[in-house]
């Protein structure tokens, strides 16, 4: 049984960071992807950060790169999103979510996460 506990959200001012962390269990490291994504109030979730947990291939939407860093520590269990440079447009409620079926060193739409979190509020004041 894979468990995934976000937690690291709060509210911050544009130009803040936070630091979001996710303890897994139940999870296998050797050939899977594991990422953060994000669901602002009236919008649809979307992906922010993914990470192919055998290689260590990342990879960002658009509007958080060179800001947000996703990193992976399997001695924790651990899977850590810092974001820097936090904008208005960052604040959501972010979501820590797994899968083990990455095709080949790609990690697929939201739909083939299976694992999910419940979630950590993410604010961001002007």
């Amino acid at each position: 049984q894979v468990q995934l506990v976000e937690s690291g959200g709060g509210s911050v001012q544009t130009g803040g960071s936070l630091r979001l962390s996710c303890a897994a269990s139940g999870y296998t490291y050797s050939n899977g992807c594991m990422g953060w994504f994000r669901q602002a109030a009236g919008k649809e979730r979307e992906g922010v950060a993914t990470i192919l947990t055998s290689e260590g291939i990342t990879a960002y939407r658009d509007a958080v790169k060179g800001r947000f860093t996703i990193s992976l520590d399997m001695a924790a269990n651990t899977l850590v999103l810092q974001m820097n440079s936090l904008i208005p447009d960052d604040t959501a409620m972010y979501y820590c979510a797994a899968h083990q079926s990455p095709r080949g060193t790609l990690c697929g739409p939201l739909a083939a996460y299976l694992y999910w979190g419940q979630g950590t509020q993410v604010t961001v004041s002007s």
